[in-house]
Order: structure tokens, then C-alpha cells, then sequence
């Protein structure tokens, strides 16, 4: 399976959030309209079914993302430490 581009899921999640409190102010067709085309876009950019298990694995994704970009620590050598 291909792993979604994690600024393409933070869009989504961005997306889903501002129209979910969007539609608690002010329940409208237009809203609920764009939360459902949202709700379908995170699904199959997650291969899931439902809302709730698409934002678990966007959040494993990005979790996953971050943990990739962040810097490791040096070492001096297999099971060596560094000097203090």
C-alpha cells in the first residue's frame, strides 16, 4: 500500500476539523456537504472505512513522518558511546 503524503493528510485533518466546528456554529447543507466529501477523501487516502479509523492511521502516518525527519543522535561506533 502506498503511504499518503503527510502534508496531504494534515490538509484533510485541518479540513475535517474546521468544518466539523463550522457545522456546530451553524448547521448548513453546504457544510455537511463538504465534511461528507472530506470524511470520503480521508477514508481512501487511508484505505479505511470509516472516519474514526481514517484519523488513527493519519495520525500513525504523520507520527510515522516526524519521527523519519527528526534528527538522530550521533554515536561513536556500534554499542560504543560517545565521550562525555
Amino acid at each position: 500500500m502506498l503511504t499518503p503524503d503527510p502534508k496531504f493528510l494534515r490538509l484533510l485533518l485541518s479540513r475535517y476539523a474546521t468544518l466539523r466546528i463550522s457545522l456546530l456554529e451553524r448547521d448548513s447543507a453546504d457544510t455537511q456537504r463538504a465534511l461528507e466529501e472530506v470524511n470520503r477523501t480521508l477514508c481512501a487516502a487511508t484505505a479505511t472505512r470509516t472516519v474514526s479509523d481514517a484519523i488513527v492511521a493519519a495520525d500513525a502516518v504523520l507520527e510515522q513522518a516526524h519521527q523519519a525527519e527528526a534528527p538522530r543522535p550521533a554515536s561513536a561506533g556500534p554499542g560504543r558511546p560517545l565521550a562525555a
